[in-house]
């Protein structure tokens, strides 16, 4: 599985064929297919990997044990940014799958993703009930205000990020300053 995922992460989906897949794993075609139905299959059951570890490296399960969502935001941007430093080919292989899906597994991706997104930001916005808010503002559309600031970010982050050599620490503090300025002036209107 790890050799597969390297080959995906170097070539992409559209560009790696199963003979790469078989030579890479130092195993057949036939027992590949034996396994997965298809190229497709194996890819989407490596991003269910990629998922479940992520989700146990990166402590996702522990995040309502913390007290405050801004801080726990700024740690797992941190924790996240290290284990992909640390993985750097299962970083381009999610990079790929989130952010240039393939036009084949858009669909799949969309509708088992979606709903693993949905439940990991509905962790988030109970996190966020934390937050004592000012009177008279809305807690929901705060929370959707701060979730669109951190999704602009993720978004830039990843687009401005060309490959894993440009994940250094630098980047990563420039980065964070910026969304943290961006976060302080929500926070700054929103909280008590």
């Amino acid at each position: 599985m790890d050799s597969c995922l390297a080959v995906f992460a170097r070539y992409g989906y559209e560009k790696t064929s199963t003979a790469m897949l078989a030579e890479a794993a130092g195993i057949s075609r036939a027992l590949i297919f034996h396994h997965f139905k298809s190229k497709k299959e194996l890819y989407l059951s490596l991003l269910d990997r990629c998922f479940a570890r992520g989700r146990i490296e990166m402590g996702f399960d522990n995040l309502l044990e913390y007290k405050d969502f801004f801080a726990a935001k700024k740690e797992f941007s941190i924790i996240k940014f290290n284990y992909y430093k640390k993985n750097p080919d299962l970083y381009k292989f999610v990079r790929e799958a989130f952010f240039a899906t393939p036009y084949e597994l858009k669909m799949e991706i969309e509708e088992k993703y979606g709903e693993l997104i949905t439940n990991r930001d509905k962790e988030w916005e109970l996190l966020f009930a934390k937050v004592p808010l000012r009177e008279g503002v809305d807690r929901g559309q705060s929370f959707k205000l701060v979730m669109l600031v951190l999704d602009y970010f993720d978004n830039k982050y990843i687009s401005e990020l060309a490959d894993d050599s440009d994940l250094d620490e630098t980047y990563l503090q420039s980065f964070l300053a910026e969304r943290d300025s961006f976060l302080a002036l929500v926070r700054h209107g929103i909280e008590r």
